[in-house]
């Protein structure tokens, strides 16, 4: 991160990238420029071993890669179940503001949201009848 008061770094709607500072302020971050040319001329080799070297992004061990999940795409399970997102909140008793909220940050869901889209993406019609058991306990 640019600058040894950064805490973190988010990029604003129009590109824009800021530092976090520990205070909470943010102030936008210094362009740098790239050698671009250099970057298209390097071979695999060279690719390769610039990415090995860099210490604030190691490459992962195989057990490492091996316990990794894709965190799961709200919008891609609702178009692949063929829903609106109306009838996938009523589905799912899920709020409609809830899931377009998921919908449009998905990358930052809560764990308990992941494994939810994760369970659903897998057995949708499990989750609907488990759901309408827990109705027919109740009554």
């Amino acid at each position: 991160m640019s600058g040894e008061n950064t805490i973190g770094v988010h990029r604003l709607p129009n590109g824009q990238l800021m530092r976090v500072m520990p205070d909470g302020s943010t102030r936008p971050m210094e362009k740098k420029s790239s050698d671009w040319e250099r970057v298209r001329n390097m071979t695999e080799e060279e690719v390769t071993a610039n990415a090995l070297s860099g210490p604030d992004n190691p490459p992962l061990t195989d057990e490492e890669l091996a316990r990794m999940h894709l965190i799961p795409n709200p919008t891609k399970i609702r178009d692949g179940l063929r829903m609106t997102p109306l009838e996938l909140a009523d589905a799912f008793e899920i709020s409609l503001e809830t899931l377009l909220e998921w919908e449009q940050r998905f990358p930052l869901l809560t764990y308990t949201v992941i494994m939810l889209l994760r369970v659903i993406e897998q057995d949708p019609c499990g989750v609907q009848a488990a759901l309408e058991k827990s109705y027919q306990t109740i009554k």
